[in-house]
């Protein structure tokens, strides 16, 4: 009974040990992401500020973290591509191009969020 729950122990530990390499990875290469937790420290201020239900709270704060997932997984793309090749294809700009398409869609979102809670 305990090895089983020791085993999943060990799998949790390396989850969360392989996501904070990942993440201090990407934080000590990419501008962007540094830029987007700025702007998602700035929101979160002003989402504990200003007089939200809990439910928009919520949501401001989910979406600023699915910004930082999104540039991550921009990160991940870009990553992926420049591994496998240097030469510029038409294939891999457009796999990069999606990956930042990603993240301004989901800034957009958090934007969007922001103007209907503040004008609605």
């Amino acid at each position: 009974m305990l090895k089983p729950l020791a085993a999943e122990f060990a799998r949790v530990k390396n989850t969360f040990v392989w996501s904070w390499q990942g993440w201090i990875a990407a934080w000590a290469s990419e501008k962007s992401l540094r830029q987007w937790t700025l702007v998602n420290v700035l929101s979160a201020g002003l989402a504990l500020v200003v007089d939200l239900t809990p439910a928009e709270r919520a949501l401001i704060l989910a979406l600023g973290l699915l910004i930082l997932a999104a540039e991550l997984a921009n990160t991940a793309i870009e990553e992926a591509v420049n591994y496998i090749s240097t030469a510029l294809h038409p294939m891999a700009k457009k796999a990069k191009d999606c990956g930042s398409a990603l993240v301004a869609v989901t800034a957009l979102a958090g934007g969007v969020a922001w103007v209907v809670l503040l004008v609605g």
